[in-house]
C-alpha cells in the first residue's frame, strides 16, 4: 500500500508525537509513515519517544547558523512527503516554505482565529483566554502558510474553560480532550489526500 511519508518537527516533550506514534501503531493513520522527527533542540523529550520507536531523529537546532537550509536538506534526503508542526515553537519562513513545496501542517492550542499568531505559544494561549474570559476554547489544525497561524483550518475541537482553571490546567485538558485527537486525525486526511495523488499520477 502506497504510504505518504511523514517529517514532525518538534521542540519538547513531544506529546503530540506519542498521538501521532501512537495512531500509527493502532492503523488510525494509516495512510501516512512517520519516515523523520525533526528536533531544534538537544535534549528534550521528543527525541527519546522518536528512538524508542526506531524512527530516524534530526536534531537540528534553531539557532544556529543555515537552520533553516539544513531542515531542507533533512526532509530531501527523507523523501518527506508532508510535515507535521507538534509542538514547534518557531516559524519557517516564506523561502523554506516554497523550497519544500509541499504540504505543512500546524496544531495550535485555540480556536483560530482566537488567541493566534505571532507571539502566541504554549501556555501563553491559555492564559490569553482565561484573561479575557471566554467559556470554550479549543485546538485547531491548520496548514502552515507564510502568515503565523494564517493557513487553511482543517479540524477544530472545541473545549470547555472550568472554574479555578489556571493555564497549566486548561492547557492538560485541551492537549487531551483536543490536540492528541486533532493532530493525527488531520494528518490521515491530508496524507490520504497524497497517497490519491500519488496513485492517480502512476
Amino acid at each position: 500500500m502506497l504510504t505518504a511519508r511523514v517529517a514532525v518537527v518538534v521542540s519538547g516533550g513531544g506529546t503530540n508525537l506519542q498521538a501521532l506514534i501512537d495512531a500509527q501503531a493502532k492503523g488510525e493513520l494509516k495512510s501516512g509513515r512517520i519516515a523523520l522527527v525533526i528536533a531544534d533542540r538537544a535534549g528534550i523529550g521528543a527525541i527519546d519517544r522518536a528512538g524508542k520507536t526506531g524512527i530516524d531523529c534530526a536534531v537540528i537546532v534553531r539557532k544556529e547558523p543555515d537552520f533553516e537550509k539544513k531542515v531542507l536538506s533533512a526532509l530531501e534526503a527523507h523523501k518527506i512527503d508532508m510535515v507535521v508542526l507538534a509542538g514547534f515553537l518557531g516559524i519557517f519562513s516564506a523561502e523554506l516554505l516554497r523550497g519544500f513545496g509541499k504540504p505543512m501542517i500546524n496544531i495550535h492550542p485555540s480556536l483560530i482565529p482566537s488567541f493566534c499568531g505571532k507571539g502566541f505559544y504554549g501556555l501563553r494561549v491559555h492564559q490569553a483566554a482565561l484573561d479575557y474570559g471566554v467559556k470554550v476554547t479549543g485546538a485547531t489544525v491548520h496548514y502552515v502558510n507564510e502568515v503565523p497561524d494564517g493557513g487553511k483550518i482543517i479540524l477544530q475541537k472545541a473545549v470547555g474553560i472550568l472554574p479555578g482553571d489556571t493555564p497549566e490546567i486548561l492547557q492538560r485538558r485541551v492537549m487531551e480532550q483536543a490536540e492528541w485527537v486533532l493532530l493525527p486525525q488531520a494528518a490521515e486526511i491530508v496524507a490520504a489526500q497524497l497517497v490519491r495523488e500519488k496513485e492517480s499520477n502512476k
